[in-house]
């Protein structure tokens, strides 16, 4: 159920507050050492931010998909490492024990993600599966009342610090096929590699999760039944992909004003760069992509909130948003010139965090892929 319209406001309120006097100050700061101050977190938990899309009956504040993507257009204003720690809780993390949990699992896990109790992590990706998620080979071998798992995850969100992990591994007894397990951190049999060192998204962290003869009981496994994993990955990923083209938008968004307030105040030849016609291209470029982008996003949103099947347009979101936030970020950085490629202003930063958007959570060519042969398929369907 969708919020009143003064309690929304009232939260987008509070939450842009939250951005512009809490969290961009700290930027620097999280960037510099690559984690997020302690005091913070709490903050952000006592905001509620952790149980966004989590429903209330569990502790959330069970926000519809419109306003959700509303309330990660201001948190996309500042460095993604913020949005990282609560992106797992609200997304990928936890929208498989809502969608397809059973309702033991739901009142056990719930709760603690909803408040940020319990950092959860999606591990899907490895070493040799990532965007061919269906050629995944960790493996859940059946042993009386317990499963055992083992196998590799690679990249995987928050799992430095994740106390549940949702897994997938294929199951020796339902043929082969994708089931969801949930093992909680301790479990033995599970251990973390080092801590990723990538090119951007300071304070956000990843690390391979392995799995070594990890035992755990049977009642695990996500939901009623094994072998519907990869039916569960895929449902989950329509929401995530609408939430990280959000977050691209409010990227977009604070790049351009950075951008056009550096414009305004920079003079060479004597008045502002911002009267230079050409400059002037690039910001009203930025502008009108972000625009398009924004209104892409909050269609496809409400869609979903009517209960139409967004499939192919969430990866039209998810294509379009984050190649836009590349360009946006490329114009900024040429925008300040020699100021955009040093450390001192942050656009640099942005240039790299943006990076990452079109690859994760899908890549731009698979949304490509998604997009063409869902048209391909209502084309047939339709003849």
């Amino acid at each position: 159920m969708a919020l009143d319209a003064e309690t929304m406001e009232q939260l987008l309120d509070t939450v842009s507050r939250f951005v512009r006097d809490r969290l961009v100050p700290l930027e620097f700061k999280v960037a510099a050492d690559d984690a997020i101050p302690g005091a913070i977190k709490q903050e952000i938990r006592d905001l509620g931010l952790f149980g966004l899309s989590i429903p209330v009956e569990y502790g959330g504040l069970g926000l519809s998909m419109e306003e959700e993507v509303r309330v990660a257009f201001e948190l996309g204003r500042t460095s993604p490492a913020f949005r990282s720690l609560i992106g797992t809780n609200n997304g990928i993390g936890s929208q498989g024990l809502v969608l397809d949990g059973t309702e033991e699992q739901k009142r056990k896990y719930l709760p603690r993600l909803a408040t940020g109790e319990l950092i959860s992590s999606f591990a899907l990706t490895e070493p040799e599966a990532g965007s061919d998620a269906a050629s995944l080979r960790t493996t859940a071998r059946r042993d009386g009342d317990h499963v055992v798992l083992n196998g590799t995850k690679r990249f995987i969100t928050n799992a430095p610090h994740a106390g549940l992990f949702t897994v997938f591994a294929r199951t020796d007894g339902s043929e082969g096929k994708i089931s969801a397990f949930l093992v909680e951190a301790g479990t033995p049999g599970l251990t973390l590699g080092p801590i990723d060192k990538k090119m951007g998204q300071s304070g956000s962290h990843t690390c391979d999760v392995i799995f070594d003869d990890c035992r755990i009981p049977a009642s695990a496994v996500l939901g009623e039944s094994e072998g519907r994993g990869f039916q569960t990955a895929m449902r989950v990923l329509d929401r995530g992909r609408l939430h990280i083209s959000a977050i691209c938008v409010g990227m977009a968004e604070r790049l351009i004003a950075d951008s056009l307030s550096y414009a305004m105040s920079r003079t060479q030849f004597g008045e502002p760069i911002a009267q230079f016609q050409l400059i002037q291209a690039l910001l009203a470029d930025s502008r009108a992509e972000a625009y398009a982008a924004r209104c892409m996003v909050l269609e496809t949103a409400r869609a979903k909130d009517r209960g139409k099947s967004v499939s192919t347009d969430a990866a039209c979101c998810k294509m379009f948003a984050s190649e836009m936030v590349g360009r946006v970020a490329d114009r900024a950085v040429q925008i300040h010139g020699g100021a955009g490629y040093m450390m001192d202003y942050g656009i640099e930063r942005f240039y790299r965090d943006a990076r990452l958007f079109r690859i994760y959570e899908g890549t731009t060519q698979i949304q490509q892929l998604v997009i063409a042969r869902n048209m391909i398929r209502e084309a047939k369907n339709a003849a």
